[in-house]
């Protein structure tokens, strides 16, 4: 993955929040237009010195010519920069996290994730992931991770998968083959749940299997698999 034109995580959600608001422009276009704009990295304290005039000449240039769908009202600029400045985040939407206690016997998964702690998110395209410390007795938050800089990159399925390559799993609603290829490639295994639903339900599911994990859980977990148990004792014996 290239180095990041944006300077931190924090930068990274306002930027995403303000894309959305500006009827889902694309985040990579937005970030590279905020980049000529600025130069790179992108800080807080640039986000702030930004102006509604400055948004506008950057949809009206070469934003615009970028393919970029660029109908927004004057409110929804407003909204867009305030974002931008940090104003307004409902941080209600920013799930708040624990520290990571890294406990044995423990796995880090992440959830593909668009609003507040829901595993509502495709693999390609969601706006965070969340990060969580998976135990049998313990399920913990320990990070929220904005896509925004992985978008710029120029292969954003690759810098995706780079962005939780320290997790063991990925749940989503839906990941593309090519991606999921990329996913594997980092070390991470990706889990589908199509319905979606609250992260920590789906969560709940992956962690009653903790205790007697399958065999796919078992390798990635690096312990012996349940099915495998019983054949344990007659191996010591022989």
């Amino acid at each position: 993955m290239s180095e990041t034109p944006v300077a931190s995580r924090e930068a990274a959600f306002r930027i995403a929040l303000a894309a959305r608001a500006l009827n889902g422009l694309d985040l990579r276009a937005l970030v590279g237009a905020l980049v000529d704009k600025l130069q790179a990295p992108l800080t807080e304290a640039k986000l702030a010195t930004l102006t509604v005039e400055d948004l506008c000449q950057l949809l009206a240039g070469d934003f615009a010519e970028q393919g970029c769908h660029v109908g927004v009202d004057r409110e929804q600029l407003k909204a867009a920069v305030r974002l931008l400045w940090g104003e307004g985040i409902a941080h209600d939407d920013f799930p708040t996290v624990e520290p990571d206690d890294a406990a044995p016997g423990t796995i880090r998964v992440a959830v593909a994730a668009n609003r507040g702690e829901n595993l509502d998110g495709h693999f390609g395209s969601c706006d965070r992931f969340l990060i969580y410390r998976v135990g049998p007795a313990a399920l913990r938050l320990i990070e929220v991770r904005s896509t925004a800089a992985a978008d710029a990159a120029d292969d954003r399925n690759t810098a995706r998968a780079a962005l939780i390559g320290d997790c063991q799993i990925v749940c989503v609603q839906s990941i593309g083959g090519p991606a999921a290829a990329k996913v594997i490639r980092a070390g991470v295994h990706p889990v589908k749940f199509p319905a979606g639903g609250p992260a920590r339900a789906a969560l709940g599911e992956l962690q009653q299997r903790l205790a007697a994990p399958p065999p796919w859980l078992a390798q990635i977990m690096g312990v012996p698999a349940a099915s495998l148990a019983r054949f344990a004792g007659d191996g010591d014996a022989a």
